[in-house]
């Protein structure tokens, strides 16, 4: 554990809503989203990350300009995404946006690129899904590429050739980028080919299962001349002051989020019983009391040698109070003790 570990929090701008029950607007979702950001730094978070989504659930399409307001009323937390689906977007347009972010935040911005689980982007921009593997595999590349900030020439199918093509603002110290994953051994050493950091995305099973991607992933960095490259888990959880209040909080606007998207993809309608495996220790869903979260984060920390967890805390309509009360115990509680056991554990395996 020399190496320093950080933590994240996620949201994907899930609309949320009002006291009477009632769904708030999207613009008052997005100002909600600024408030949880300002008080994530204020207690300690090292990272806010905003998925971008292009439906009616979620308020945050463009999260580089959320981003660009959080930093500008925050002071010491990094910003980014949870994730960019750059295989519906343009490289040089998202290392621009970037790069602008990392400006003015004074360093602070980064990237986590993906293909996207939800593909509503591609018809939106005119791609068609077919082309999905082929698609991100050439703007990842490309992308890659841009963050030399030389002059890049590049050809591919996918979009229009370059040739000494220059592109700004340049930044002060690079532009911190991962992949998120799902779980597929090819991205897996996809993401290591290109030297970027590794994102997995453990949204169910247990997150034992991706020790082995973690295993081939540290021995595909070297293979492409690079040294250790950072590891992380985004992961969904809630926490409230004790495990029941956390459960009962969570479960109504979860089950409902996950059986909308579920009634689109074909999944069985989502129980308080598999809810209470998820949330259990070895699921995916890190929920409960302070001390019942960072248990688990710990022990997942522990199994994949991790260097960030990212805790995605907005689920379907969980209030912004109940969000806000999240967030102020992860930084405040589960943070602190999380650091504590894993220290515990480094001392007593030190004695051994």
């Amino acid at each position: 554990m020399a190496r320093t570990l950080e933590f994240g929090l996620d949201t994907f701008g899930d609309v949320t809503t009002n006291p009477d029950g009632t769904l708030k607007t999207d613009a008052e979702t997005i100002r909600d989203i600024v408030t949880q950001a300002e008080l994530a730094d204020a207690v300690g978070i090292d990272a806010f990350g905003l998925g971008e989504h292009h439906r009616h659930e979620f308020a945050v399409s463009s999260p580089e300009i959320v981003l660009a307001a959080i930093a500008a009323r925050t002071r010491r937390i990094r910003v980014g995404t949870a994730v960019t689906v750059l295989s519906s977007d343009d490289p040089v347009r998202v290392y621009e946006r970037f790069a602008t972010l990392d400006a003015v935040s004074a360093g602070r911005a980064e990237v986590t690129l993906g293909p996207g689980s939800f593909t509503e982007s591609f018809p939106l921009f005119g791609y068609d899904l077919k082309d999905y593997e082929a698609l991100f595999e050439e703007k990842l590349d490309l992308f890659g590429e841009l963050l030399r900030e030389e002059p890049v020439s590049w050809e591919g199918r996918t979009r229009a050739a370059l040739t000494d093509a220059d592109v700004f603002p340049k930044t002060e110290g690079g532009i911190r980028t991962w992949v998120g994953v799902g779980g597929s051994p090819d991205s897996v050493v996809r993401t290591a080919r290109h030297g970027f950091g590794l994102m997995l995305a453990i949204i169910g099973g247990s997150p034992a299962q991706f020790r082995p991607f973690v295993d081939l992933f540290h021995r595909a960095a070297p293979a492409h001349g690079f040294d250790r490259l950072p590891v992380g888990v985004h992961s969904p959880g809630h926490v409230a002051d004790t495990d029941e209040q956390a459960w009962n909080e969570l479960y109504p606007p979860l089950a409902a989020n996950r059986d909308a998207i579920g009634a689109e993809r074909g999944w069985p309608p989502y129980s308080r019983l598999q809810f209470q495996r998820d949330v259990g220790p070895s699921g995916a869903i890190y929920a409960g009391s302070p001390e019942t979260v960072a248990r688990k984060i710990a022990d997942t920390v522990h199994r994949l040698d991790l260097d960030r967890f990212d805790l995605k805390f907005a689920h379907g309509t969980l209030a912004h109070g109940e969000l806000m009360r999240s967030i102020e115990l992860y930084g405040t509680r589960v943070v602190p003790r999380v650091r504590e056991l894993l220290a515990e554990e480094a001392a007593g395996a030190g004695v051994g």
